[in-house]
């Protein structure tokens, strides 16, 4: 009789254990694709990124916006010749000065309008390159194996587990699957999300690069540069997270307990996607872009 319990104990464990194992297979994969695409998709321009989405920005930027930040700059460099008259005394000082300080002022604040565009995506670009840089750092840490490593620790681990045991370890696997599946979607949405929010900088740049001329109306144009390099930058922010995720997942490996291993991974993988959620704060704070 004993025996007979000893065999049916052995062989539910084995059931268990093949739960466990399957399980585990693969919970990490979803995850791992999305933090090695990162390095990629925030070193991406806007031009590069989707070249579809970024020729209809383009074209709505130039056939809906332009025309509109012309009428902005045609009342801005009003505003600005009759504050020079006014400060001349309405010409009767006939400071000659005056009038060439005008006239260079709307000659910069033209050219600014008609290379907004250029002056954004170089933006960018000094981005993409920073990131890249960055990525440069950091490649070689990035590749985490994180189900090899776990799966070793199971195979050594698991005959010291008792039917309950392994209950237990079942269900913890099948929580941390679901939810290795959300944070891979989250991912996605923060990338995604970030690139979209770029997309909407540069379909609107001419109207705040037209109030560049003014002293009153500068600030607009002054916290849009701002925005458009705290976004930039983000991808940098992004890449240190990425860098720094590795870093915490390489120690957890080593552990000898196979709980908190497959919690801690757990664990930092919600902290990478809550501190990438966070990087677009802490850029605009840097940045002082509001």
């Amino acid at each position: 009789m004993g025996a007979v319990i000893d065999r049916l104990a052995e062989f539910i464990k084995d059931i268990l254990a093949g739960w466990v194992t399957s399980n585990l297979s693969g919970m990490f994969d979803d995850v791992n694709s999305k933090v090695g695409t990162i390095a990629g998709e925030v070193s991406q321009t806007p031009s590069t990124w989707n070249g579809n989405v970024f020729s209809m920005v383009r074209t709505l930027s130039d056939t809906v916006i332009v025309p509109i930040a012309g009428m902005i700059i045609t009342a801005v460099l009003c505003y600005e010749l009759i504050h020079a008259v006014i400060a001349s005394n309405a010409i009767h000082d006939q400071d000659v000065a005056v009038l060439f300080k005008y006239l260079f002022k709307a000659c910069i604040a033209v050219w600014l309008l008609s290379h907004t565009s250029d002056m954004v995506l170089g933006i960018f670009d000094v981005g993409s390159h920073v990131v890249q840089q960055a990525g440069g750092s950091i490649s070689g840490s990035t590749n985490i194996d994180v189900e090899a490593a776990l799966e070793s620790m199971l195979t050594s681990q698991i005959d010291s587990m008792g039917v309950g045991e392994l209950i237990g370890l079942g269900m913890e696997t099948m929580i941390v699957s679901f939810a290795m599946k959300i944070m891979s979607v989250l991912i996605t949405v923060i990338l995604y999300g970030r690139m979209i929010e770029i997309y909407l900088y540069v379909s609107i740049a001419p109207i705040p690069m037209a109030t560049l001329g003014n002293h009153e109306w500068g600030m607009i144009g002054t916290n849009y540069v701002k925005g458009v390099a705290a976004l930039a930058f983000q991808g940098f922010f992004m890449m240190v997270c990425l860098g720094i995720y590795a870093a915490l997942v390489g120690t957890i490996t080593v552990a000898s307990n196979l709980h908190s291993a497959l919690w801690g991974v757990a664990g930092y993988t919600v902290l990478l996607c809550f501190m990438l959620f966070k990087t677009g704060s802490i850029s605009q704070s840097i940045f002082n872009a509001h």
